[in-house]
C-alpha cells in the first residue's frame, strides 16, 4: 500500500539559501552602515617624525639674531674742510679726551681768516675812534658850561652892585642895562647849554652802550675768527676707540661736514636687533631677552625700537641688564632668545613641517592600532620649538609632525 510522503520545509538547500543571503545582506548593511570607507595610503613609519604631545611651559619667545654695538658712540665730521696734513692716530687707537686725531691744511681758509680779521680790527678801531670823539663832545660841552659859570660868578656881583648904585642913582641908565643884559645873557645861555647838555649825554650814553655792544660782538668775532683754524686741528672730544670707515692718508682731501670716523666708549654695549614687521605690534619697551656666551648667560631688555620698516624689518635697541660679557667686540653677532609674552602652562605640540601643508588645522594622529588618523585641531601661540594646542589633541596622543606633501588626500595612513 503506498505512503504519502511529506515535503519538508526546511530542506538544507534552502537553509543554506537563506543563511548565504543573510550573510550578503549583512555585509552590504555593513559596508553601507560601518565599514571604513576613508582613503588609505602605506606609508614607511621610518620616514617620518613623530612627536607625543605633552602639557608644560609654553613661553612665547622668538630667535633673532644682533650685532653688538658700544653703547654710546660720537660721530666725527670735518667742521672745515682741508688736506691731510699728518695722522697721529689710526683706527682702532685708544683716545683719551683731547688728543690729536689730524691735522689739516687748507691755504685758502687761512688766506680768509687773516683778511677777516683785518676787516674786524678795522671795525673795532672805527668803533673806538668813533667813541673817542663822543667823549670829547662831552668834555667840550663841559668846558662850555664852566665857562658859562665863570662868567656868571663874575657878572653876578657886579650886576648886584650896579643894581644897588642905580637904585642910588650913582650910575646911569646905559651902564646898568650893560651889565644887566650881559649877566641875563650868560643865565639864558647856561639854561640853553645845560638843557642841550643833557640831551646829548642821554643820546651820548645810548650810543656809547650800542657801541660797546657791539665791540663785543666784534670781539667774540674775531675770537671765532682766530678759533677757525683751531677747527685744522682734530682732536678726540671723548675717551674711547677711534674706528674710521677707511684708512686715512696725508694728502688726502677731506670735505666741510664728512664724516671721516667715530669714537666708540667702550664702557658699555647694546644690540642692534632686526625683527620681522610681523612682530611690530608685539614689541615693546621692556621685553626681555637672552643669549649665551661662552657657556654663561646673559640677559638684555629693549630699550629703544625704531618704527621705521625697511625691507620687511624694523630694528630695536637691547641693553644689558646685568654685566657686560668680557670680550665682547664690535661687530660681533648674537643669537637672542626674545621673550614676547608671560610664560604659561598648556598643552604643547613639538613644531614641524606638517604647518605648512596644514596651516595648523588638522594633523594625523596615532590611533591603537598603530595607523595615523587624519584629525582637525586648533592651534594658538608658537615659538621656534612648540606650538599651544587649544583644541583636539589630549595630552599623551602621537601626532605626525613631519611634511604632509606626499599624503595627497588621504586620511588614514597604514603605517609599516
Amino acid at each position: 500500500m503506498d505512503r504519502k510522503i511529506e515535503k519538508k520545509t526546511w530542506t538544507p538547500r534552502k537553509i543554506a539559501a537563506i543563511l548565504g543571503g543573510a550573510v550578503l545582506l549583512g555585509g552590504i548593511i555593513y559596508q553601507i552602515g560601518f565599514a571604513d570607507h576613508r582613503s588609505t595610503m602605506k606609508v614607511d613609519k621610518e620616514r617620518l617624525s613623530i612627536a607625543t604631545v605633552s602639557k608644560g611651559e609654553f613661553t612665547d619667545y622668538i630667535l633673532v639674531s644682533g650685532q653688538i654695538e658700544p653703547a654710546r658712540t660720537v660721530f666725527l665730521d670735518a667742521i672745515e674742510g682741508g688736506m691731510v696734513n699728518q695722522v697721529i692716530r689710526e683706527s682702532g687707537s685708544l683716545l683719551k679726551k683731547g688728543d690729536t686725531i689730524l691735522v689739516l691744511t687748507n691755504s685758502n681758509l687761512q688766506l680768509d681768516v687773516m683778511q677777516r680779521e683785518t676787516m674786524l680790527y678795522e671795525q673795532i678801531n672805527n668803533l673806538r675812534q668813533t667813541r673817542l670823539l663822543l667823549d670829547q663832545n662831552d668834555l667840550n660841552q663841559q668846558g662850555q658850561l664852566a665857562e658859562i659859570d665863570y662868567q656868571i660868578s663874575l657878572l653876578k656881583p657886579q650886576y648886584e652892585r650896579f643894581k644897588e648904585l642905580h637904585d642910588k642913582k650913582l650910575v646911569s641908565q646905559r651902564e646898568f642895562e650893560e651889565v644887566k643884559e650881559q649877566y641875563e645873557y650868560n643865565v639864558k645861555r647856561k639854561k640853553l647849554t645845560y638843557t642841550s647838555y643833557r640831551n646829548d649825554s642821554i643820546a651820548r650814553s645810548i650810543q656809547l652802550n650800542q657801541l660797546r655792544l657791539s665791540e663785543s660782538r666784534m670781539n667774540a668775532s674775531l675770537n671765532g675768527v682766530g678759533n677757525i683754524l683751531d677747527n685744522l686741528v682734530i682732536t678726540a672730544p671723548i675717551a674711547g676707540q677711534l674706528a674710521t670707515p677707511q684708512q686715512l692718508e696725508i694728502g688726502q682731501a677731506i670735505s666741510p661736514g664728512q664724516r671721516y670716523g667715530q669714537i666708540d666708549i667702550l664702557d658699555e654695549f647694546k644690540v642692534r636687533v632686526p625683527i620681522d614687521e610681523l612682530y611690530l605690534p608685539r614689541i615693546g619697551q621692556g621685553l626681555r631677552g637672552k643669549f649665551t656666551l661662552s657657556g654663561k648667560d646673559y640677559e638684555l631688555e629693549i630699550s629703544k625700537i625704531y618704527p621705521t620698516i625697511t625691507n620687511g624689518r624694523f630694528e630695536v635697541d637691547m641693553v644689558f641688564t646685568g654685566e657686560n660679557p668680557a670680550g665682547i667686540r664690535r661687530g660681533q653677532s648674537v643669537r637672542i632668545r626674545l621673550e614676547l609674552g608671560q610664560s604659561e602652562q598648556s598643552l604643547l605640540l613639538p613644531t614641524g613641517g606638517f604647518f605648512k601643508d596644514t596651516g595648523g588645522n588638522w594633523v594625523f594622529v596615532l590611533n591603537s592600532t598603530g595607523n595615523a588618523e587624519k584629525r582637525n585641531i586648533r592651534l594658538g601661540r608658537k615659538n621656534p620649538e612648540f606650538y599651544e594646542v587649544l583644541e583636539g589633541l589630549v595630552e599623551g596622543e602621537r601626532v605626525i609632525v613631519s611634511g604632509y606633501e606626499n599624503f595627497g588626500n588621504n586620511e588614514v595612513l597604514e603605517l609599516r
